[in-house]
């Protein structure tokens, strides 16, 4: 229970990869996750030192966002929240889909392939193991997740839909630009695995992963009797996961060079991401999540992006302010 009068801590881990001298590399991933650790402490009031940054250069702290490294932030991170908290994680890099690892289609997912992300060592981190750290997020305590990558819808495994594919807030939002895209397709995956892993080319991801990374691979794979072809259930009323996606799951999300029109201030960075801080740059006010991602659709919908950004969590969290952030005019009146 929660100290009376005890402060709610304000904790955030933040990932970008670039994956730099690889035939995958990116340009923004980095500059997004810095931009992102300013808006939380100018606008949102974390303090320093409870952001964490890993980021696949010299300017991650020594940390690589490998994919241990980035479950271990993670962990730690909600390790130490409380009831009334609110946890940030945001992830800038590419994305991909995984099959099911039996071939079987996964009860309630009509057969659909499930989302990841891919840390720098392409140890992937899955929407089963999004599931799992926040089902121990303490009650009444939030986790928000922006993941600006492909594929990035439902990361988070049974977090309801509230803007996406069947319930759009624009149908008939589309652009026309062509950019590169954050999305690595599963051959591309199974082939940098299998030149390591030792196991043959033509077997699921998850024999690479476990040969490669052990009990440091993902839960999905780890456990694969629980969590293959059994997760038609669905998260708790008062669920503390909160997703923001750069994309629908279908989609791809797009890396912004330094010299199109949609970078901020010359630098290359994910069009979510920029869309994203271009919004609460506008909106000083508290927003709701749903109106958050409502915002970014538009500003990527004017500049022609081909992206739909998402919104999964409980309904209450639809309509709570993005990162708790309290209206300090009606609070002094």
């Amino acid at each position: 229970m929660e100290a009376a009068g005890a402060k709610k801590k304000m904790l955030a881990t933040l990932v970008g990869c670039n994956y730099a001298g690889t035939e995958y590399e990116l340009q923004g991933c980095i500059n997004d996750v810095q931009a992102m650790r300013a808006v939380l402490l100018d606008r949102f009031g974390f303090a320093p030192g409870d952001v964490t940054v890993l980021t696949d250069d010299d300017r991650g702290g020594g940390v690589l966002p490998t994919g241990a490294g980035v479950r271990r932030a993670l962990s730690d991170m909600v390790a130490r929240a409380a009831p009334g908290d609110v946890l940030f994680f945001h992830f800038s890099g590419h994305g991909t889909l995984v099959p099911p690892v039996s071939g079987r289609p996964r009860s309630g997912h009509g057969g659909r392939d499930d989302e990841a992300i891919v840390p720098c060592d392409f140890n992937l981190i899955t929407d089963v193991d999004f599931r799992e750290l926040v089902d121990r997020v303490p009650r009444g305590a939030t986790f928000t997740m922006v993941s600006d990558s492909c594929h990035s819808g439902g990361l988070i495994d049974l977090e309801k839909e509230q803007i996406g594919p069947t319930a759009s807030a624009d149908p008939d939002l589309h652009g026309h630009a062509i950019h590169a895209g954050r999305f690595l397709p599963y051959a591309a995956v199974l082939g940098h695995l299998s030149g390591a892993s030792g196991v043959g080319a033509s077997h699921h991801v998850a024999d690479h992963l476990l040969a490669l990374f052990g009990a440091d691979a993902s839960a999905k794979f780890l456990h694969r009797r629980n969590h293959d072809g059994n997760s038609s259930g669905a998260a708790r009323p008062d669920d503390a996961g909160i997703l923001l996606s750069g994309c629908q799951t279908d989609e791809t999300s797009v890396d912004v060079a330094g010299d199109d029109d949609a970078a901020i201030d010359s630098r290359a960075c994910g069009a979510f991401s920029a869309a994203l801080q271009a919004v609460l740059a506008a909106h000083p006010a508290p927003m709701s999540n749903r109106e958050v991602v409502r915002r970014a659709r538009e500003v990527l919908g004017e500049q022609g992006f081909q992206q739909h950004p998402c919104l999964y969590c409980s309904d209450a969290n639809a309509d709570a302010a993005f990162l708790g952030q309290q209206d300090t005019k009606a609070k002094s009146n």
